[in-house]
């Protein structure tokens, strides 16, 4: 790993819950030195990426970052891409319906959509989503590069009693999103939430992210599951529309196996 990507995977370490990090508190959580990561927070700080707040001394996103977002934002309206597909998806479903975006081996909330049909339902409330324990986690674990295998192996915390914690259960989980080219996380993450997911891609050819269903558990029904497939399939394949790429074959295949019904209602029409 060069100096600058471990420069820059400093900036994952930041989020709402700990918009603040301080020297010590960055070396333990990334398992480095003070000296290189000292001399790394220096670069960043150098370039605006990050700053010291001059009350406490530690360390908080800089202001780079916002002209680096909207630029991003104007240029590849990945949200704008996304919007109307979960809005759909949410209305259909009557759950809710979110994106995620991978970038390197982090997998980041892009945007959510809570359906209006039901008082109780699923609140998107994290900014990185556990790749071992989330169904959009195991869509990129499933189709993602390769390296995302090791990370996720790497922290298996376990967030309830049905969190796969071994190497065996999540290779087990892996295969079978392989094979279905869709994923269903049972209560991994949060008690009572079932996420269902399907992987997204963009123009390069490569995993960009995925979109999921969050279902309140007491409402999910084999007929529920089934429709959230049939509607997930079609908002993985507009978003990826929408971002410039295209579903590949293997995985059309896949969903064309899982979700018979599907496929059944794309022939009659």
């Amino acid at each position: 790993m060069s100096s600058a990507t471990k420069a820059l995977t400093l900036l994952s370490y930041f989020s709402t819950a700990r918009p603040e990090i301080g020297l010590s508190q960055l070396c333990r959580i990334a398992g480095r030195d003070k000296a290189t990561t000292y001399r790394h927070l220096q670069a960043l700080e150098l370039t605006g990426f990050i700053e010291q707040n001059p009350a406490t001394k530690q360390y908080r996103l800089g202001p780079a970052l916002m002209q680096l977002a909207q630029v991003r934002e104007a240029t590849v309206p990945r949200k704008d891409g996304a919007k109307t597909a979960l809005r759909t998806l949410a209305d259909r479903t009557g759950e809710t319906a979110h994106v995620t975006v991978l970038s390197g081996t982090t997998l980041y909330g892009l945007c959510d959509c809570e359906s209006p049909h039901h008082g109780t339902r699923a609140v998107i409330d994290i900014n990185t989503f556990p790749l071992h324990a989330t169904a959009s986690g195991l869509c990129a674990l499933a189709f993602g590069p390769s390296n995302l295998q090791s990370v996720a192996l790497g922290n298996l915390e376990e967030f309830t009693a049905n969190t796969p914690t071994t190497e065996a259960r999540l290779n087990r989980l892996i295969q079978e999103v392989s094979e279905a080219g869709i994923s269903h996380s049972d209560q991994c993450y949060e008690i009572e939430i079932q996420g269902i997911a399907a992987p997204i891609f963009d123009h390069t050819g490569h995993l960009a992210g995925a979109v999921a269903v969050a279902c309140v558990a007491s409402r999910f029904t084999p007929e529920l599951e089934q429709t959230i497939k049939t509607e997930l399939l079609t908002a993985a394949r507009d978003i990826t529309h929408n971002w410039g790429g295209a579903i590949p074959l293997s995985i059309e295949q896949a969903w064309a196996n899982s979700v018979p019904k599907l496929t059944a209602q794309e022939t009659a029409s």
